[in-house]
């Protein structure tokens, strides 16, 4: 597969579109963020709201 034609899809947290990558090949449709920092960023973002 050509990495111009690798399949994309929009960060949950930051909107922006991130591409497929080898270690998600098992799991492309359960993964939602496009990276680390995003996934933290929602797991807080969570957190604030139970809060106030």
């Amino acid at each position: 597969m050509k990495k111009t034609n690798l399949p994309t899809k929009p960060c949950s947290v930051c909107l922006k579109s991130f591409s497929w990558r080898k270690k998600w090949k098992r799991c492309w449709q359960d993964v939602k963020y496009c990276s680390e920092r995003c996934r933290r960023a929602k797991t807080n973002q969570k957190h604030r709201e139970k809060v106030d």
